[in-house]
Order: C-alpha cells, then sequence, then structure tokens
C-alpha cells in the first residue's frame, strides 16, 4: 500500500468528514417517578392535559425497573433511545387507536410534552428527538418478551393491590389459543407457487413460523343415517386449514365487575400441540397469584388426565368437554378407582409401568379381564365381549395411574356448576 502524502491525507480528512452529531440525552426522570412526585414536573408538563392524562394511565406502572438492555454493550451506533419509552409509545398507540406508526410519530410530534414524558429527549428549540417510522416497527418486532411479560406482571400486581381481599383474583380462569397467520406469500392462495405446504420449505418472509393445521372443530360431527346432501369425494375434504404462522396461548379470568383481565400469555410456532400450553401458562399464573386456580374452563383440546389432576389438586375441578377418542364416551370405576369391564365387572391390575415420553411423563396401569386374569375360568362373559370370544384374553384397558384419569369420565357435566 502507498502512503498518502500528508497535506493529501489531512486534506482528505477534512473533505470527507461528517459533521458531529450531537444527541440530546434522555429526560433524567421515569415517567413513575413524575406521576409519585408532581415537585419533579416542569412547568410545560404540568400545563399539559393530554400528559397529564397519560400519568395518571400510565403512571402507576413502574417504569424505573424497566428491563433496559446494556447500555454498555460492544455494538456500534449512537446510544439508543430506552425501551421503555418505545413501550410506552406503543400503550399510547393503543389508546388513541392510531393505526400506523407514522400517525403514532405524528401523534408524539405534535405533543413534545407527553414524548418527553415518556423518555424521548428534547431539542434545544423544544422538539422531541424521535426515531423514524420504520425503527418504531423494528423495536416492536424485536423486543424482547421479558419486557412484556414484566408489564404484565406489574399490571396484575396494582389490579389485586385495588380488589378486595376476598375477590380471590384468578380463582376461576379459562384458557385457550388463537392462530396468528403469518405475514408470508405461502399463506395467499392468490399467490400460485409450488410445494405450499411442505415444511421443509421454509418461507423467505419470516424464518421463525412455521406449518400448522388449525382443525375445524375438535369434536367428531354426528353419524347422519339418511344424507341430505350431495355426496363430496374424499380428495376435496379437508379436517382443517393449514397455515404458516403461530399460535398464541392466553389465560385469562374475570373481575367482579365483568371485566376480562390477562393472567398469562405463550406465543409458539403453529407446528405445536395445544397441549403444550397449558403446564408453562399455568406456571405463569402461579407466579403472578402465587397460588394455583381452583376452577378452570378449557375446550377438549385440553381434555387430558393431568388438567383434571391440576384444579383436583387445588380443590376445584376443570370444565372441559369430553373429547370421544376410540368411540369411548363413558367408563365407570369402583370407589378404590379400579375401572369396570362393560360387564360391570372390576377389572384386574396386570401390572404399572412409566411412561416417558410425551410432554407429561406419568405412571400408567394396565388392567385386564377379571375372567382371565389372574385365574382363567370357563365363565362366560355377560356382555359377549367380541376379544372374549374363542381364545382370546378378553378386553383390557390402560390408564394413568392418577386422579385426573378417572375425574375425566366420571365428571357430571350436567350440573349447574360445571355450565
Amino acid at each position: 500500500m502507498i502512503p498518502l502524502p500528508t497535506r493529501m491525507r489531512n486534506w482528505l480528512i477534512a473533505r470527507f468528514r461528517l459533521p458531529a452529531r450531537t444527541q440530546p440525552t434522555p429526560p433524567p426522570v421515569t415517567l413513575d417517578l413524575l406521576a409519585r412526585h408532581p415537585d419533579l414536573r416542569p412547568p410545560h408538563v404540568a400545563h399539559c392535559p393530554v400528559t397529564q392524562r397519560y400519568l395518571d394511565l400510565l403512571g402507576s406502572l413502574p417504569w424505573s425497573h424497566f428491563p433496559e438492555r446494556d447500555p454498555n454493550r460492544p455494538w456500534p451506533g449512537r446510544r439508543p433511545y430506552p425501551r421503555r419509552a418505545y413501550v410506552a409509545a406503543f400503550l399510547i398507540k393503543i389508546d388513541q387507536r392510531l393505526r400506523y406508526m407514522s400517525d403514532l410519530r405524528r401523534f408524539l410530534l405534535d405533543h413534545p410534552t407527553l414524548a418527553w414524558a415518556i423518555g424521548f429527549p428534547l431539542s434545544a428549540d423544544g422538539n422531541p428527538h424521535l426515531p423514524g417510522t420504520r425503527q418504531f416497527g423494528r423495536v416492536l418486532r424485536h423486543l424482547d418478551n421479558d419486557a412484556l411479560q414484566f408489564l404484565l406482571t406489574a399490571s396484575l400486581r396494582l389490579i389485586q393491590a385495588e380488589l378486595d381481599p376476598d375477590a380471590h383474583l384468578g380463582d376461576i380462569i379459562s384458557l385457550d389459543t388463537k392462530h396468528i397467520i403469518a405475514w408470508v406469500k405461502e399463506n395467499n392462495l392468490k399467490e400460485h407457487m409450488r410445494d405450499r405446504y411442505l415444511k421443509e420449505r421454509q418461507p423467505r418472509g419470516d424464518p421463525d413460523c412455521r406449518l400448522g393445521c388449525k382443525e375445524r372443530r375438535n369434536q367428531p360431527a354426528p353419524a347422519e343415517t339418511t344424507p341430505t346432501t350431495n355426496p363430496v369425494p374424499a380428495a376435496h375434504l379437508s379436517p382443517g386449514q393449514y397455515y404458516w404462522g403461530y399460535a398464541s396461548g392466553v389465560v385469562a379470568t374475570r373481575l367482579p365487575d365483568t371485566t376480562e383481565v390477562v393472567l398469562a400469555e405463550l406465543t409458539q410456532p403453529f407446528d405445536q400441540n395445544d397441549a403444550t400450553y397449558f403446564a408453562p401458562l399455568m406456571a405463569q399464573v402461579e407466579q403472578r397469584l402465587g397460588r394455583r386456580p381452583r376452577y378452570g374452563a378449557l375446550d377438549a383440546a385440553f381434555d387430558a388426565f393431568y388438567v383434571y389432576d391440576y384444579f383436583h389438586l387445588a380443590g376445584g375441578f376443570a370444565a372441559v368437554p369430553l373429547a370421544r377418542r376410540g368411540g369411548i364416551t363413558h367408563r365407570h370405576f369402583t370407589p378404590d378407582g379400579t375401572p369396570l369391564c362393560q360387564a360391570g365387572l372390576p377389572m384386574t391390575l396386570r401390572y404399572s409401568y412409566q411412561q416417558r415420553t410425551g410432554h407429561h411423563p406419568h405412571p400408567r396401569q394396565r388392567f385386564a379381564c377379571p375372567l382371565r386374569f389372574p385365574n382363567p375360568t370357563t365363565r362366560p362373559c355377560p356382555c359377549d365381549h367380541p376379544s372374549r370370544r374363542g381364545n382370546g384374553n378378553g378386553c383390557t384397558v390402560t390408564l394413568p395411574a392418577t386422579p385426573g384419569s378417572r375425574l375425566r369420565y366420571s365428571l357430571d357435566r350436567t350440573r349447574d356448576a360445571y355450565k
């Protein structure tokens, strides 16, 4: 490399040097401090009704403890604005029903005092220093989930502080999932393309979304004795709709004034089963409430023994429709939990084992026909079960060794408490 002469090097540096850009520092106080200490509010804040409104609306949240990014991170560029300012702006966007980020930025430009109060700095002429419209959208897309969970926890603590101690917030909950369609061309049916639903072919527009199926119903349709419509080829039938995207699970409860409040939230790729949402969501609920909810209302996708066990141990029950898996709609048990066969005889426990696969490892029990085990008899089966005919070993049943597997069948779904 040929070294440049000193005069030439100095001329190039002076010619192409960018002017120094000074960035105003954010306000030294946070939104919650301004709400608790009116003496810290500058005159322009005290005389702005819009700012005063949002101090009352958002000032109770602990913005001073908001989980910010490390300011000493080894990344290039200027020091970014605090994330709490972005989040407060997003909440204002929802409250003002602003559709686009450009509308939010224009609103903050029209209210510089509000922009300063939530954490954006002001210039010498009193105008707010705001990020661009794209930066607002970029921060929202890449915002850490821990920050949002922090606000959810803080909101529930404020609600608990305002309620009567006998209100028992979250004693009755409901849990459900909702699909979120990804913004990719594979979900556009008007876009002609091959291998639209090939899960190995990841869409370019969203590297994190996954292919999943949204079932049209979680209960089988009743059998029709007489067809009422023209026959449809099986090739044209589909059990559900396929999408690339995500699914969000939410646990909600109701306040005494019927206001609905979210207790927990979890978003996963769309290829995850609904059953994978129960344990992490209920762990969030326990962490925020300090106890287990006693009653839960869930759809048939959560008709599993561990759901009934969870609410049974809490002193309540789970209101879940019975999913007709394998055509079995009812089962009876003895007082000690032994299943009865179709003939009404207590079945014999053959062995127990540990189920180690699946999302919920658990012990299971294998029951067999009492006419064949432990000692075979020549007594005929009272119900003439097909598995008992000839040299058959009779009927068998495998159940989880937990109370929930019995409660799933013994729950009275006609009583008023269930409805």
